[in-house]
């Protein structure tokens, strides 16, 4: 959707999704891009480069036309936080919600609390707890900085008590991963949790 055929915003459904970078904190086994896929439905999500704030806000529309305006894709949103308070700024000011999907992984990235930042501009957090111990956590989501599963829980108690719409996900049918556990863990934080299932995707 630019000179450079990269898919910076892609549609599902009555959402426009947006793909602001190519990196991500983990290496999860279960991540299509992780098998070398990029695609997601009709949409390839492979960047050749990293899109600035303004190609994307160019490109985003009157957003009060789509239910929320998700930053996702296929890499972590807040590796690029500069970038992403820049657009989710320009589209609450055009009146439009937004909802961030997140690893939680964003203070320990920054080294700083960064949700109060995020809470003038995000109206939703959709965070990815995706197991209910560091071992598993570990196993699956390969994280690249230590101490990653604790930085992750403790985001999202944070997050709760900064953004009034925080949801925690984990995925259905990865080994190992106890479902129920997750949730009364993401309930004790104060937040809302949504079971995913393995292998489905947007």
């Amino acid at each position: 959707m630019n000179s450079s055929h990269d898919q910076l915003v892609y549609d599902i459904g009555n959402k426009r999704y947006i793909n602001l970078g190519k990196h991500c904190t983990l290496k999860c086994t279960f991540c299509p891009k992780t098998q070398g896929n990029w695609d997601l439905h009709e949409y390839n999500l492979s960047l050749h480069q990293q899109p600035k704030a303004q190609d994307i806000i160019a490109l985003i529309g009157d957003p009060k036309e789509f239910e929320e305006i998700v930053f996702c894709g296929y890499s972590e949103p807040t590796l690029r936080l500069k970038e992403l308070l820049l657009v989710a700024q320009a589209i609450k000011d055009q009146g439009g919600r937004v909802r961030l999907n997140t690893d939680g992984l964003a203070n320990l990235v920054h080294q700083r609390n960064v949700l109060p930042e995020l809470a003038q501009c995000v109206d939703a957090l959709s965070i990815s707890m995706n197991a209910h111990t560091e071992e598993i956590y570990n196993k699956h989501c390969q994280p690249g900085l230590p101490k990653a599963f604790d930085a992750m829980l403790e985001f999202i108690e944070l997050a709760t008590k900064t953004i009034d719409d925080v949801t925690a996900t984990a995925i259905d049918g990865l080994e190992g991963v106890d479902i129920a556990i997750c949730q009364q863990m993401a309930e004790q934080r104060g937040a809302k949790f949504r079971r995913r299932v393995l292998d489905i995707v947007g």
